[in-house]
């Protein structure tokens, strides 16, 4: 197939294995995306995997994919519940794109519960830990097959 998807993760998730590990594992992100791009070797596929703590820059990167990737992970972490200025974003890029969650926001804090970024996804995967990402890895892929038929 050989088509490039971004991921990119939000604030917060480099400290994935230290942080809270009853909630989000033990997993580091580092784990996480060698997961990935074992999964996206053996489906020839080009993975960029970033992230970073600051909205503006997750901003960019998605503006960044707009023409150079085929479709779009996101794990915004925290600005899920508050960042329009991502939702933007994400309604420009034209590709399959899939919110992930490692934990189930919706057993979690009510705050948790609303997601703006959501808005402009087609599709979230919630509470399946690290395997969410290789479930949003194969959604997309199926996505990209069905749209060259």
């Amino acid at each position: 197939m050989s088509v490039m998807i971004t991921i990119l993760n939000g604030p917060n998730l480099n400290f994935l294995g230290q942080r809270e590990p009853k909630i989000y594992g033990t997993e580091t992100l580092e784990d996480i995306e060698k997961n990935c791009r074992e999964w996206a070797k053996r489906a020839d596929v080009i993975i960029n995997f970033y992230q970073s703590n600051y909205e503006g820059q997750l901003v960019e990167w998605i503006q960044e994919a707009i023409g150079l990737s085929s479709g779009l992970i996101i794990n915004p972490a925290a600005y899920s519940h508050t960042s329009v200025a991502l939702l933007d974003a994400l309604k420009m890029f034209s590709g399959p794109k899939v919110e992930v969650h490692l934990s189930h926001i919706y057993r979690r804090e009510a705050f948790r519960h609303h997601s703006y970024t959501s808005i402009g996804v087609d599709a979230i995967i919630s509470g399946c830990g690290s395997d969410g990402y290789r479930f949003a890895l194969e959604y997309i892929a199926k996505q990209l097959i069905n749209c060259k038929r």
